[in-house]
């Protein structure tokens, strides 16, 4: 089993996304935004994986304590950033019970993820 509680408030995956341009080939492609990259690299920061990681289905619980009422319910940035720290790929991710709260001093995701025994 994995339990832990990442601070900070996670960026939802939908709206997450930002345009750019790349000068020298000018391609152009959709990538994280600030808040999202910075979300992810303070979640690998607080997140120690666990061995062996979880390889049957899971069950994923996350609380999420926004600091308004303002975002979406959005875990699928989280529940990317739990492969390899959890379970191996998040498709293994087959029930989901998830939460929106509110602490505007201290904003943050309570997570738990288990074997889904049927």
């Amino acid at each position: 089993m994995f339990e832990k509680t990442i601070l900070g408030e996670p960026a939802s995956k939908a709206n997450s996304r930002r345009i750019v341009k790349f000068k020298k080939t000018g391609r152009i492609m959709s990538i994280k935004s600030k808040k999202a990259l910075s979300y992810a690299e303070s979640f690998k920061q607080q997140a120690t994986s666990i061995d062996p990681l979880i390889s049957a289905d899971v069950l994923l619980y996350c609380k999420i304590f926004y600091r308004t009422r303002r975002p979406d319910l959005d875990e699928s940035l989280i529940c990317d950033l739990l492969q390899g720290i959890a379970y191996v790929n998040d498709r293994q991710v087959k029930m989901k019970i998830v939460c929106h709260d509110l602490d505007k001093d201290n904003p943050r995701t309570d997570i738990k993820v288990g074997e889904l025994v049927t």
